[in-house]
């Protein structure tokens, strides 16, 4: 058994540094998106899970999962620590529980969920592309549902 490279005092400052919002991937998100020209929210907390943008007209929801954190099955996500490794496994699938329950919350009441993994970051003309895509879908979403009925 390996022991970890910081005593508990230092190991504990390191976790507590770890950020849940304004990180290096959400505000890239939020670059693509804004030179895009899409307007948004952050970190509505009245919606399951607190997503990290939302889009409240077209009722689109983003959360920028780090790999790591959220079990990705990129090379980064699926690295598991060597010490205390029954704990990181429990610590990621209850974080998955707890995305599917969000993502699902959201859904049910009318909501469109996109996730951009920490690692999509790394070709952001493919991610740029997507998003394109995701706002071009919602915005026709969107005015078909504005649009009257026709009889």
């Amino acid at each position: 058994m390996t022991t970890d490279v910081y005593d508990k005092a230092k190991r504990s400052a390191v976790m507590a540094a770890v950020k849940s919002k304004d990180t290096t991937p959400e505000k890239a998100l939020r670059r693509i998106l804004t030179s895009l020209g899409a307007r948004y929210r952050l970190h509505r907390k009245d919606l399951p899970g607190n997503p990290d943008l939302v889009m409240p007209g077209r009722k689109l929801a983003f959360f920028v999962h780090g790999c790591f954190w959220h079990g990705h099955d990129c090379a980064r996500g699926s690295r598991v620590p060597k010490n205390n490794r029954d704990y990181w496994l429990a610590k990621v699938a209850r974080n998955v529980a707890r995305d599917a329950r969000s993502q699902a919350a959201l859904e049910a009441a009318g909501w469109r969920v996109e996730v951009v993994w920490e690692c999509a970051m790394k070709d952001e003309a493919a991610l740029t592309a997507r998003l394109e895509g995701v706002l071009d879908q919602a915005a026709s979403v969107t005015a078909s549902d504005a649009s009257p009925a026709s009889t």
